[in-house]
């Protein structure tokens, strides 16, 4: 599954307005951190395939949606649920700690 890119046009559609969780990557070009969170969120990607889709953002080409969830550190991985509150992460983690934060096994279940 590809990872989308969202744009302050198109994040509603693609995440507040999704069926599915949605996993939104807040990045820059030039954060170190957030080339590492990359590869992470390419396994998460390809394991939830179908039950969540993945959405990068980038804050520096994007700052209505940076501002509107006030995200002030990257990056900042945020998980969208239909019919919840977002959560977020700061920093980077390994797919794991992802995949726990989020709840994401339960999806599995679910499914």
């Amino acid at each position: 599954m590809a990872i989308t890119h969202a744009t302050d046009e198109t994040f509603e559609k693609l995440v507040l307005e999704s069926e599915r969780p949605v996993v939104v990557d807040f990045w820059a070009t030039w954060c170190g951190p957030c080339r590492m969170v990359a590869p992470e969120l390419e396994k998460l990607a390809e394991k939830y395939e179908g039950l969540v889709d993945i959405v990068k953002v980038d804050v520096d080409a994007n700052p209505a949606i940076s501002q509107a969830f006030g995200i002030q550190s990257i990056p900042t991985i945020a998980f969208f649920k239909p019919g919840e509150q977002p959560r977020g992460v700061l920093g980077f983690m390994p797919m794991a700690q992802l995949e726990e934060a989020f709840s994401l096994a339960d999806l599995v279940v679910a499914a």
